[in-house]
């Protein structure tokens, strides 16, 4: 799967989705593209966008996404934070479907919610 992980979003955590093809938003030069024209610049080249950025559910019309959106709750984008819910993360790309919202908790959180259109 083709992922583009948000500005928010540490590089490190690419160590923790092999298996899959995953660039920055810094890395495609997309830095500061406000979130509504980065997820179809993304659509166009990617199947999942992945963020930390809670305000995306208030942001966007779900059903109207793009590109699958994968948010991962966490208690902060501190890299150790997000490779701890790497298994989770994992797990959620390989069952996310195209232009659909998933979220992956926090420990100790209910589990994953997607909203289709």
């Amino acid at each position: 799967m083709r992922v583009l992980l948000d500005e928010c979003v540490p590089k490190r955590l690419k160590r923790e989705l092999p298996g899959h093809d995953v660039s920055t938003v810094v890395e495609m030069g997309w830095s500061g593209v406000k979130n509504g024209k980065l997820l179809a610049l993304a659509a166009a080249e990617f199947d999942c966008f992945l963020t930390v950025d809670a305000n995306i559910e208030n942001q966007q019309h779900l059903p109207d996404l793009p590109v699958a959106v994968l948010l991962v709750r966490a208690v902060s984008n501190d890299p150790d934070t997000l490779m701890a819910l790497g298994p989770e993360i994992r797990q959620a790309l390989a069952e996310i479907q195209p232009k659909t919202f998933a979220s992956v908790p926090a420990p100790n959180k209910s589990l994953q919610r997607t909203v289709q259109p």
